[in-house]
């Protein structure tokens, strides 16, 4: 049996290894356009800095994060936030001001460290402590973010507090994203509980197997790439090559690709970004195609800059923060890198990345390198850092993030309902249903479970 697999990203790596386990016979070919796989995980080194170009970490809760780390050897590697800073803030009208304790995923849950907090006026703490007391709406159908938390909490409670974090996964804008495709469970509590605090109170913690919520690889995320293609063996990885369209042929599938010879096999896996997949299958299923169509994508960019600390006036004291759409800027977040992971930056320096690019807003990812280091640094004169960075270096992310806008999960019914008239063709990553890395590694799993199921027959 032969797959191809188009997407050298962690989707469709994740999709080769499952696929060499579920058949013995599986020859697997993996289509890349870019020199080497990974997708957007990017780990860069350079004067003792460890600059991450991509994800820095995913949540432990989900299970196939650690999983795969463990069964690839990493588990030793898996590593949690400095514990002593150990503190977020949100910059707003030009001050730090401290993330509340007993935040639960986006949402505050301890009315009392908010009340004891600098973000939200009074008249916000009082009408976001109201939420306990206000009864169920009966919503028909899907909601956005915004509209569910800000009848929730507050339109306050929304703009400063929830949103940024949001923006923080998505890049995106609340008044588009889909609840029900975003975080289905926060509806769910407000109809089991009548109060979305209440409900959250009265959830367990979810188990992450002793690890803390967040985790990262001591020695940088590229670690999980260069162990995951260490361990195929019945894999024939084709880097630099650019897939084209895939068409039936009698008994499977062909995927054309630009200036070389063509792939037969007899189920293919799509592991690319919605866009290039529609045009992928143009030629094989309208319907497919332009339900893919139909995802849009966030654009972002990422720049690190070093320090040596006797040039960083602010004491660094937490992870960074994150920026809410009402401050009208292109920065979403700062992240203080070395002050949230241990070995980031050599003794005496500070390693800080400065996060830009939101969904209908113009697109930084077009600006040259100078623009978007000015950009960074301008932001972090907020932390009074005037002085020339040691190291800068930038990472651009073109139409990157998919947006699980309102209907989205309409789109993905139309996916689904096409892939049953095309047994063997499966898709996966972060356009569906997951954006974290987690979630594509499920999915690649889940594509390669498929394709192996539809193709049981061919192996007698």
């Amino acid at each position: 049996m032969r797959v191809a697999i188009v997407g050298g990203g962690i989707a469709g790596l994740a999709a080769a290894r499952r696929l060499e386990a579920l058949r013995v016979d599986a020859e697997v070919v993996l289509l890349e356009r870019e020199p080497t796989p990974g997708g957007k995980i990017v780990t860069e080194r350079a004067g003792g800095f460890v600059i991450e170009g991509g994800p820095d970490s995913f949540l432990a809760r989900k299970e196939r994060g650690p999983g795969l780390c463990e069964e690839l050897g990493l588990g030793d590697e898996l590593v949690g936030r400095r514990p002593e800073n150990a503190r977020s803030y949100v910059r707003y009208r030009g001050e730090l001001h401290p993330l509340p304790a007993g935040l639960t995923g986006m949402i505050p849950t301890n009315l009392d460290a908010l009340a004891e907090g600098t973000l939200l006026s009074s008249e916000g703490r009082e009408r976001l402590a109201a939420e306990v007391d206000l009864p169920a709406a009966p919503v028909e159908g899907d909601e956005s973010i915004a509209s569910f938390v800000s009848r929730r909490l507050g339109p306050e409670a929304y703009e400063l507090l929830v949103e940024p974090l949001l923006t923080g996964i998505y890049a995106g804008d609340g008044e588009l994203l889909s609840l029900q495709a975003t975080f289905p469970g926060l509806r769910a509590l407000e109809l089991e509980h009548g109060s979305l605090i209440r409900g959250l109170l009265a959830q367990p913690v979810p188990p992450t197997g002793g690890l803390p919520p967040f985790v990262g690889l001591r020695t940088g995320m590229d670690a999980l790439v260069t162990a995951l293609v260490a361990g195929l063996e019945r894999t024939v990885l084709r880097a630099r090559t650019s897939a084209s369209a895939i068409v039936r042929r009698t008994g499977g599938y062909r995927v054309l690709v630009d200036g070389g010879e063509a792939v037969e096999a007899d189920g293919v896996v799509v592991a690319v970004p919605a866009f290039a997949a529609a045009e992928l299958l143009a030629g094989l299923d309208e319907t497919l195609s332009s339900a893919h169509a139909g995802i849009p994508y966030a654009s972002s960019a990422l720049v690190s800059l070093g320090y040596r600390l006797e040039d960083v006036p602010h004491p660094l004291d937490g992870y960074g923060y994150v920026v809410p759409r009402a401050e009208g800027s292109d920065v979403t977040a700062c992240t203080w890198t070395s002050s949230k992971w241990e070995g980031r930056a050599p003794e005496g320096s500070a390693l800080i990345r400065v996060y830009a690019g939101r969904y209908g807003r113009r697109d930084v990812t077009a600006e040259p390198d100078e623009a978007l280091i000015a950009l960074a640094r301008d932001e972090i004169r907020l932390l009074g850092i005037t002085a020339e960075p040691s190291l800068s270096v930038v990472h651009r992310w073109p139409l990157s993030m998919p947006q699980y806008v309102l209907g989205h999960l309409d789109r993905l019914d139309a996916i689904e309902g096409a892939l049953e008239g095309h047994p063997g063709l499966a898709v996966a990553g972060a356009a569906y249903r997951g954006v974290g890395i987690p979630d594509c590694i499920r999915s690649g799993e889940e594509a390669a479970a498929a394709v192996t199921r539809a193709l049981a027959p061919v192996a007698g």
